[in-house]
């Protein structure tokens, strides 16, 4: 019987095979590591003066936001903060 490179079902044939894929190194479940990296990051962006705010918008806005700041070479927290940082002084100047 040949072996085919594309049949996974034959364990045997790939056993000492190394696939490629990101290497385990942290010995926490995927899960935790996820929550310790979150917990670290809003300690971060606490000790930068940043807080964090929820904001729910259509596809619409979305897909526009997304483009906009692809054009402006930013991510679209940046854009958003800038698009609100700029409102804020029309209001403030009225």
């Amino acid at each position: 019987m040949a072996k085919q490179d594309a049949d996974r079902t034959t364990l045997d044939l790939f056993a000492d095979e190394r696939r490629p894929g990101r290497p385990k190194t942290n010995p926490l479940p995927r899960e935790a590591q996820l929550k310790f990296n979150k917990r670290n990051q809003l300690k971060r962006d606490r000790a930068r003066g940043l807080s964090r705010i929820e904001l729910k918008v259509d596809q619409a806005m979305l897909h526009k936001l997304n483009v906009l700041a692809a054009e402006l070479q930013l991510s679209r927290a940046e854009l958003i903060q800038t698009l609100l940082s700029q409102q804020l002084k029309l209001y403030d100047s009225q």
